[in-house]
């Protein structure tokens, strides 16, 4: 009976286990997405009012130190909130809301001169912010929001000599004071603006 060198079947496992290793020994290469936190969280939406003027509201969320360097990583294991080493799960004692509404052309009145209506001093006196903390589907009320500050900036008109004949333009200006120890930094702020009448006029998440 004919038998191989050993020297053969060695050399044979050899290749063998040589050609697995890499399949073996390779170690998974996870995909992750990482966002940067630096400065706070944005906000941006577009709203509108019935039979009334559309804008624009933008801001920001933040709090001195906390969002510095701060960054949510994104992996097939899950989602983890990171300062340098250490993992983050809460928002501090308190942060700060800054945001601004102003005017913006409603779609149905950019191609019609003369149409165009504002957000005037009387109609933001009537508008109503309600704030809430988002956990999933489901919305909280966000309590002891303070508000800080409120201004009124003028727009000016391009034309000095065409402005008597504009209507007054404002971008307005907010601040609040938002509590929120313990609040878990996977839930969000929800800013909604209501008309008078409760029509939702706009919504806007501060989310991580």
């Amino acid at each position: 009976m004919f038998r191989r060198p050993p020297a053969f079947v060695s050399l044979a496992v050899f290749l063998l286990l040589t050609a697995a290793a890499p399949a073996v020994f390779a170690q998974p290469k996870h995909e992750k997405t990482v966002w940067n936190f630096d400065g706070g969280i944005s906000l941006n939406t577009d709203g509108s009012i019935p039979d009334g003027p559309c804008f624009r509201l933008t801001g920001k969320v933040f709090a001195p130190e906390f969002f510095e360097n701060l960054k949510r990583v994104d992996s097939e294991l899950g989602t983890i909130y990171r300062r340098g080493n250490d993992v983050v799960s809460v928002f501090p004692e308190k942060m700060q809301l800054h945001f601004m509404m102003y005017d913006l052309p409603c779609s149905d009145q950019i191609q019609v001169t003369g149409t165009q209506v504002y957000l005037t001093r009387a109609l933001m006196k009537s508008l109503r912010l309600s704030f809430f903390w988002k956990r999933g589907m489901v919305l909280r009320p966000a309590k002891g929001v303070t508000p800080k500050h409120l201004e009124a900036r003028p727009v000016l008109a391009y034309g000095a000599e065409h402005a008597m004949d504009l209507p007054e333009k404002y971008e307005w200006w907010f601040e609040f004071d938002v509590p929120s120890e313990n609040v878990p930094v996977t839930d969000s702020l929800v800013i909604l603006v209501r008309t008078a009448d409760g029509h939702i006029a706009a919504r806007v998440a501060a989310r991580m």
